[in-house]
């Protein structure tokens, strides 16, 4: 060392020197007084200079200002100048405050910054959520964040120093973060230690965090050890914690800056926090701490993904970004309206809805992390703001009843409903669970015998006739008791009666338990079904499976009874929903006054489907379309999916693109609720939501009951070949009523041995039935024709109306009332009509004759219902029944409004569907056999939509359920050159399919034999669906017009004879013969060669089916002379009545005359598409026809 050299420091001194003195000093006084109490590091600091310079210091430090003068520094006064109550510093703080006046050596100045900390808030409390016991401060974060905003900016960890007169900016390399702490002494005084985190820079995050407890937890106990309170480059202090808002604190030599925080405040709906940098203004410019500021800001409000890298060192994650800035508040009312509506949309997703227990899916939106909420924010938000009905007063008290409404055992879709008032009313009802009520011990246990009954038949019949198929109900047992809360909802209501439309799962429990058909019916079914037995012959020897059969019954409510009835159905799945529609509106009619009046209130449907099918099956699609219209609506169906969560072997992946088999019905704004099965009340409280609805607003609703199917889609199935793993859950997984009876005993509302007598009665109670129904007593059987109709073998009615009816009837049809404008074009076509009935003269249409022949059935008491598809005007303009007000729109329905109208007259447009419209108008017919029921097609063609339909139900109803209706098929039909998909309506299939009598097909060819038929249909005591060929091209034709006689005299004839041999003489010329249908005898008798041809007579078949025998024979044998007799059509040889007609024919010929057809060559397309090609056809037929 020079003599230039300042003399060194030692160790002691500099410690003495640092912002830490007071606590060396002190240490050092108990080192004096006992060096047993303190630490090693203290002694090895302190003993080898008890002598020396420094122990001077010390002691002087110790005892403050001495008699002789004591500080030099500061301002110096004698002892006797002193204010009287001046106390001595001595020790500690005299040390403290000598390095505090030193400290104003430092040339400093300070940075202040207002920091919005609402992400700092949140994620450190987001973190301590999944650290804990673990606990993050706000120093650990704002402390990591000073350490990474000093790496970037190294220049606030330098400090500046002194040596032979020069000044140097030092850089320590490293950072020594000091961290103030504040330490309450034994005596209940304060004072500040600094301990330092050496080598910050070089931690991790844990390491740090770690660090820092360590030191923290040591300052307060007063452990610390030499190098703990020494060497700090850069500090932090917290006045904040204390309440500060704001602080310049003191820098001391060694270090460049200290920052302080203070307290975080609320202000304007921000949560602030006000941040100092004081620093040594000789090394450090203000723009660089203001930098140091703006970065520490940046980071603790998330930029660099500075709690992601925290959050990920810890092993933890995070949600979204938590929002911050001026208006945090009302982003945070924001995400809690976020919060609300994702439960709402979304809460399904979280809901426990599989009783096998597979788990949700889940959505990150339920997460109110993943909408920066936190705790604090929730609790901050009151729930009238988000107009919740859940209870509690905040979000926060809020939110677990909202996760127990819309993620329990009960979920809801409701969202997708365009309705606001709609919306808004079901948010209301669900969310103050006003569906859900609470449940008595009697009720429960009335629902657990009730469960014990639905179980006891399964599990009776599965034992005693194992291998027949039933279709059993079992993981859907609550189907049947929601299926008794819904129709005592309806019967509470003002519903009279249920109409019921299911498959086969279940039926079966629903037949016995629901509708009332006895066990001994049931039994009697199943016994002729064992082997060895011999089957039982159904009444009437009509049939149909067990399963399929439909029946009628009285099920008794608190209100009162209610009629049910289960509608007969085809194993087409979802067939019978619009037949269960039609029925449902039939009887909510009242069809006795020139309008029909429709109480949506009478009747309720109740249509229950299988999950694979309502996904797939587009009938489910074209009745929901139905709901709302005019039409067709029936005032809301309650729809309950039996979900079994799998097709016949075809999982829901393979089945259907949606994640629920209901989604569809979502785009027909129906509400929609899932429930689990094994859950009964949550099952009874969905069934009685849908029905408040239902009856507030008249419209469809869904409910998904998710369950499984115990067995394969048969008892003769094995589940396990295709899904193994299932089988096995299932096989394992106690029954719904297993599962009740559990909760119930442990609850103590039933005992053990009273739940389990139950199951035993009903066991007994069907084995002793069992054993009567096997000794022959007559029981009743299962209803296989409860709507049967008897044949009634009553004679022709009369179908002629007086001429002075039809005139006043044709005025009415044809006027309007005064001041309404009739388009100009129409009203010459409808004064045409008005007059068509003067004179003699031929001049009745098609369309005229219609009107006449259903108006004169309305005010003879027939109710008539026409609906189909542009039918209000025809597709080819020929009925006009609603005239529209050219100016106003006004629409006026003339016979709608006719004078002594005994019945109504429903006329309604369809929408574009054959299947669900014509099944639709099949169920109606069925149920108001008094109804003539008209449907109509725009094409005949179109018929084929409705395949299902006709094959199963118009054809077969009969036969199988003893079901038959005045239904009447208006199918247009005939080649006009118009292509394959406009010119057949199939003739060829309802001649097919006709047999036992089942229906009536006619091809007429004049308006007053369609005048007759209409008429004879609605009158006839023998009701048979009818399919009617009518015309196109012959709709004005004039040739095919008649005369006002002809409606008022005649019949409708089944055969008619050519007019040109009405004489003995002309029919003893004819040689040859021809039979025809239809259109073609237009094209036969205006073709030029009919004149050259007098030996020929072209009689015609009006009705193919049943085919009219005893008529035809008469008329062939007016013509003994006849050599060639022949069947034209301009069908295809395969198509068309040729196959049908020639056999019957052939018996009517002698056998000796040559029987032929001419006809289109066999097609497998019906007709020509190129109209040359058409006509070229044609002509070829009528000449061949005519000269062959």
């Amino acid at each position: 060392m020079t003599s230039q050299d300042p003399p060194e420091e030692s160790p002691v001194e500099r410690a003495l020197e640092s912002v830490n003195a007071g606590y060396v000093a002190e240490m050092r006084e108990r080192f004096l007084q006992d060096p047993a109490s303190v630490d090693d590091e203290w002694r090895a600091l302190f003993e080898p200079r008890i002598s020396g310079p420094e122990t001077q210091a010390i002691a002087g430090s110790a005892e403050g200002a001495g008699a002789d003068g004591g500080s030099t520094t500061g301002t110096e006064a004698t002892i006797s100048e002193l204010p009287a109550g001046a106390t001595p510093l001595a020790g500690a703080a005299a040390r403290l405050a000598s390095n505090m006046t030193a400290s104003l050596a430092v040339p400093t100045a300070t940075s202040f910054r207002e920091m919005e900390v609402s992400v700092l808030d949140a994620r450190r409390r987001e973190l301590n959520e999944q650290l804990a016991p673990r606990k993050l401060t706000f120093t650990h974060l704002i402390g990591w964040a000073l350490v990474r905003a000093a790496n970037e900016q190294p220049a606030m960890n330098h400090h500046f120093n002194e040596a032979d007169g020069r000044a140097f900016r030092v850089d320590p390399g490293a950072l020594n973060l000091g961290l103030a702490v504040d330490v309450e002494r034994p005596d209940g005084s304060r004072t500040l230690i600094v301990p330092v985190v050496r080598r910050a820079d070089s931690l991790d995050f844990p390491a740090f965090h770690a660090r820092c407890d360590e030191l923290i937890e040591r300052a307060r106990a007063a452990r610390l050890a030499p190098d703990d309170v020494s060497g700090a480059t850069i500090t932090l202090t917290n006045p904040g914690t204390l309440g500060t808002t704001a602080s310049v604190a003191r820098l001391m030599p060694g270090q460049g800056a200290i920052l302080a925080t203070g307290a975080i405040r609320q202000a304007g709906g921000r949560r602030l926090m006000t941040i100092s940098s004081t620093y040594d203004h000789r090394i450090i410019q203000g723009a660089e701490s203001g930098a140091f500021l703006r970065r520490i800001e940046q980071l603790l409000g998330g930029a660099d993904r500075f709690y992601e890298e925290i959050a990920a060192s810890l092993s933890v994650g995070l949600g979204r970004v938590p929002e911050s800035g001026p208006d945090a508040d009302l982003r945070a009312v924001a995400a809690g309206m976020a919060l609300v509506s994702a439960y709402r949309s979304h809460g399904h997703l979280a809901a426990q809805l599989d009783p096998l227990g597979s788990a949700p899916p889940g959505d990150p939106s339920l997460d109110p992390a993943s909408l920066g909420l936190s705790e604090e924010a929730m609790a901050r938000i009151p729930s009238d703001l988000l107009r919740i009905s859940v209870p509690g007063a905040t979000l926060a008290e809020a939110l677990p009843a909202l996760q127990a409404t819309y993620c329990g055992s009960v979920a809801y879709e409701v969202e997708h409903i365009g309705s606001h008032e709609e919306r808004v009313w079901l948010r209301e009802r669900i969310e103050s669970g006003a569906h859900r009520q609470p449940f008595s011990k009697e009720a429960q246990g009335a629902l657990l015998r009730r469960l014990s009954e639905v179980e006891g038949l399964e599990r009776f019949l599965h034992k005693a006739y194992l291998g027949q198929k039933r279709f059993s109900i079992e993981g859907l047992d609550m189907m049947v008791p929601m299926l008794e809360q819904i129709l005592s909802d309806a019967r509470a209501a003002g519903a009279r009666d249920g109409v019921i439309g299911m498959a086969h799962r279940g039926r079966l429990n629903v037949l016995a338990n629901v509708v009332g058909v006895s066990k001994e019916a049931l039994l009697a079914e199943f016994e002729a079904g064992r082997a060895g037995t011999d089957a039982k012959v159904p009444r009437g020897g009509l049939d149909d499976v067990k399963y399929h059969l439909g029946s009628s019954g009285s099920y008794e409510t608190i209100a009162g009874a209610i009629e049910v009835t289960l509608s007969p159905n085809p194993s087409h799945l979802e067939a019978v929903n619009p037949v269960v529609e039609g029925r449902a509106r039939a009887q909510q009619s009242d069809r006795s006054g020139p309008m029909v009046k429709v109480d949506p209130d009478r009747t309720l449907p109740i249509l229950i489907h299988g999950d694979a099918a309502f996904a797939a099956q587009g009938v489910v699609a074209e009745t929901f379309n139905l709901a709302r219209l005019a039409g067709y609506t029936t005032g809301g169906t309650v729809h309950l999916i039996a979900n079994n969560q799998i097709g016949f072997t075809t999982e829901p992946g393979d089945a259907r693109s949606t994640d629920y088999s209901s989604d569809l019905a979502k785009g027909f704004d129906v509400p929609i609720v899932h429930v689990n099965g094994d859950d009964p009340e949550a099952c009874l409280a969905a069934a009685r939501l849908a029905m408040m609805y239902r009856e507030r607003f008249h419209a469809d609703v869904v409910i998904d009951l998710v369950g499984y199917r115990r067995y394969g889609h048969n008892e003769g199935d094995e589940p396990a070949y295709t899904q193994p793993i299932t089988a096995a859950a299932i096989a394992n997984h106690p029954s719904v009523r297993e599962r009740y009876r559990s909760i119930l005993v442990e609850a103590g509302a039933v005992s053990a041995e009273e739940a389990d007598g139950w199951a035993t009665e009903v066991a007994q109670d069907l084995a002793a039935r069992q054993a009567a129904v096997r000794k022959g007593h007559e029981e009743p059987q299962l209803d296989r024709g409860s709507e049967a109709i008897e044949i009634e073998e009553g004679g022709e009615p009369v179908t002629a109306v007086e001429e002075a009816t039809l005139r006043r009837l044709n005025d009415e049809l044809h006027s309007w009332p005064e001041g309404f404008n009739v388009n100009p074009k129409l009203a010459r076509q409808i004064e045409r009509r008005r007059v068509a009935l003067d004179g003699s003269e031929a001049r009745i249409e098609w369309g005229h004759a219609e009107s006449l022949a259903l108006a004169s059935l309305v005010v003879q008491g027939v109710p008539v219902r026409l609906t189909g598809q542009d039918t209000v005007r025809g597709t080819f303009s020929q009925r006009h029944a609603a005239l529209h007000d050219a100016k106003t729109g006004n629409v006026h329905v003339p016979i709608q409004k006719l004078s002594g109208a005994a019945a109504s007259m429903e006329l309604h447009n369809s929408p574009l569907s054959e299947y669900a419209c014509l099944g639709f108008e099949y169920g109606y017919a069925v149920t108001a056999p008094e109804a003539l029921v008209i449907w109509e097609a725009q094409y005949g063609d179109f018929v084929n939509g409705a395949e299902i339909i006709i094959d199963q139900f118009l054809i077969a109803g009969l036969a199988k359920w003893r079901q038959s209706s005045r239904l009447t098929l208006l199918l247009p039909h005939g080649y006009e050159g118009q292509g394959p998909e406009h010119s057949s309506a199939r003739l060829e299939r309802f001649l097919a399919l006709g047999a036992e009598g089942n229906i009536r097909v006619i091809y007429p060819t004049t308006p007053a034999q369609y005048f007759h038929l209409l008429r004879r249909q609605g009158l006839h005591g023998d009701l048979r669906p009818l399919v009617v060929m009518t015309p196109k091209s012959l709709l004005r034709l004039p040739q095919s017009a008649s005369s006002l006689a002809e409606l008022s005299e005649g019949v409708f004839a089944s055969v008619l004879d050519d007019p040109r041999t009405a004489s003995p003489e002309a029919a003893d010329a004819v040689r040859r013969v021809i039979l025809c249908s239809g259109k073609i005898y237009y094209d036969l008798t205006t073709a030029p060669l009919r004149d050259e041809q007098a030996d020929l007579a072209i009689v015609r078949v009006e009705r193919l089916y049943p085919f009219p025998d005893e008529q035809l024979e008469p008329v062939l044998a007016r013509y003994p002379k006849a050599e060639r007799v022949a069947w034209v059509q301009e069908e295809p040889r395969n198509m068309g009545a040729r196959k049908f007609v020639l056999p019957k024919i052939r018996h009517l010929v002698p056998f000796r005359t040559p029987l032929g057809d001419i006809s289109r060559p066999e097609r497998s397309r019906p007709a020509e598409g190129y109209p040359a090609s058409h006509l070229e056809e044609q002509a070829r037929i009528v000449r061949e026809a005519l000269t062959s």
